[in-house]
């Protein structure tokens, strides 16, 4: 049984949140403020996280910013704050959606399977040896590991996505509305702005200067292109 974890102060909205997983076949624990909600997400298991960011004790972002550096787990960020800046940094941080209230419990439904269903195929589908060299770049798609130079450079986990699902198609343009297509997996649902914002946290990570960047080119008007 899938395990969510609601990491919300508004009761009700808490709640209503629990009662639709729960319908979904999944078993979901609440809590209602940022310290108790860290301290459940690090100290047990759990298959996705949703998190408000308007909790009291702790800032959302900055919550989701700790659950990304320790955790590999779907977070789903629900909240009020409905402003572009918000949701880009919601991404920057470390979200895989950003879903605004009032929201319909459903779509929360299918966004959270979306995103297990992701997680768990990206998990299993390599062999253990596989790895991708490009130059200073390896790519170790079975331990989702990236190294430049012989050094490790830390990515979370939409970001490792984004780099290996490139590399593995290189000299190849996607547009930013197939990149979230292939790997949000939402089809029209969701921000495609943070295909952009996952590009960049990418270069800022693995390129020497990503203002001139030497794997992950931007094709003016078309898309991205990963160069080998």
């Amino acid at each position: 049984m899938k395990r969510i974890l609601i990491i919300e102060d508004e009761v009700p909205i808490a709640e209503l949140e629990r009662d639709y997983f729960e319908l979904n076949g999944m078993r979901a624990e609440l809590a209602h403020d940022g310290p108790k909600g860290l301290e459940k997400a690090l100290g047990d298991r759990y298959d996705l996280i949703v998190l408000d960011l308007n909790l009291p004790g702790a800032d959302g972002l900055e919550l989701c910013r700790m659950i990304r550096s320790k955790l590999d787990v779907p977070i789903l960020i629900v909240s009020a704050r409905d402003e572009e800046i918000d949701k880009i940094r919601g991404f920057g941080f470390g979200a895989d959606d950003y879903v605004t209230k009032p929201f319909s419990p459903s779509e929360l439904i299918a966004r959270a399977k979306a995103h297990m269903t992701r997680y768990e195929r990206l998990a299993g589908r390599t062999p253990d040896s596989e790895q991708i060299r490009i130059r200073e770049l390896t790519i170790d798609r079975s331990a989702r590991r990236v190294y430049v130079r012989g050094e490790e450079v830390v990515l979370t986990t939409r970001e490792f996505d984004v780099l290996a699902f490139m590399a593995q198609h290189p000299n190849r343009v996607f547009s930013k509305e197939e990149l979230f297509k292939r790997l949000w997996g939402l089809e029209s649902a969701g921000d495609i702005s943070t295909v952009a914002v996952h590009v960049r946290r990418v270069r800022e990570k693995i390129e020497a200067m990503p203002s001139d960047p030497q794997f992950i080119e931007t094709v003016w008007g078309a898309g991205y292109r990963f160069t080998v």
